[in-house]
Formats: structure tokens, sequence, C-alpha cells
């Protein structure tokens, strides 16, 4: 239990204790960092879903949205079009999906359920792709969200969702041995 400054007692997510206790220390020593706070973290995650049929029966979100805020473990927001598009019968305003910045605990929480209980669940599973964005970024698209254990299965339509998992890194090898390190299953070179 950790003292805030509000006067209430927050408790430490099992991963962020395996970072501070496992990862830091051994990131360090790997990439022969001399400061402690100079080692790479992560930032915050951000998920996302586009929902195509929102455009056609605007309830079809609402339902999105109570599963979506079950996975991320907080309250997402819905995500408006920027411009008209005719073509897809987009207008400007117009609710098109759903996305949630999770940081802290529940960043921590949402990564260690990711890694420990999502991925493993995806049929024929071979690893994750291992490329970054360049600027020490991490992008993954997952088909169906029916893989984390809060997704509603009896819902007829299945979504996929975007996690970003931004860090303080200025390069993808810092990154890629951060994630590496938390565990994450990349696929084999």
């Amino acid at each position: 239990m950790e003292k805030s400054n509000k006067g209430f007692t927050a408790e430490k997510s099992r991963l962020e204790s395996f970072y501070r206790e496992t990862v830091r220390p051994a990131i360090k020593e790997s990439l022969q960092i001399p400061n402690i706070m100079q080692v790479v973290r992560i930032e915050k995650i951000v998920l996302n879903i586009g929902v195509k049929e929102a455009v056609a029966d605007a309830r079809v979100l609402n339902g999105v949205i109570q599963t979506f805020d079950n996975i991320a473990g907080q309250k997402s927001v819905k995500t408006l079009a920027k411009k008209s598009i005719a073509g897809f019968k987009i207008r400007e305003g117009m609710p098109i999906g759903v996305r949630v910045t999770l940081r802290k605990k529940r960043m921590y929480d949402f990564l260690d359920k990711l890694i420990n209980l999502a991925l493993p669940k995806v049929r024929d599973f071979q690893g994750v792709p291992t490329k970054l964005d360049g600027r020490g970024n991490y992008n993954l698209g997952i088909k169906d969200w029916t893989i984390f254990p809060e997704a509603d299965s009896t819902q007829e339509k299945v979504f996929g969702l975007n996690v970003t998992i931004h860090t303080s890194a200025g390069d993808d090898a810092q990154a890629f041995e951060l994630l590496k390190n938390f565990g994450m299953p990349f696929r084999k070179k």
C-alpha cells in the first residue's frame, strides 16, 4: 500500500510492482543507462474501436460502449466524425467509434490482462508482430474482442479493437526491450 497525497491508500498493480522491482533494473543494466530515471517506461495505453454499424443504427454504439467500458475498466468517450463523407453516409459530428486512455494502475492492470489472459486465448496464436512505429510506440490490432473475459459473448456482432502502447522511449530498441521484459509474446524471427 502506498500513501497518496489525497489521504487514502492506493494499491499498486501486480505488473507495476514487477516493473519497479525486476524490469527497470534489468533494462538499466542491459542498456547501460546511468540513471534509473532515464529507463524507458509505459506512459499510457489508448484503446480504440471504430463502429461502422453506428452510421445506420445509433443504438449499436450503446452496446459497444457498455462492453468496451467493462474491458477497459473505465468510462470511454465517443469519437465523432471530423468531416462529412457522402459515400459512407457520414455527417460531421456523428458518433462513429469509442476510445479510452488508460494511465497508472488501470494501464498496468489492462496490460497484465492483455498479456496473461487475452492473448493466450487467441486461436492458433503465433505471437504478436514485432514492428514498432519508429518512435517507441507499439500498435496492436485485435480482431475479436471476445478474447477478453469481460466481453459479452452472447452479442450477435463481434468487434475488433486497436491497442496503442505509448512509451517514453525515443527509439524502437528500448521500447522493444521494455515490452519483451514485460512478457509480451512477440513472434519468433
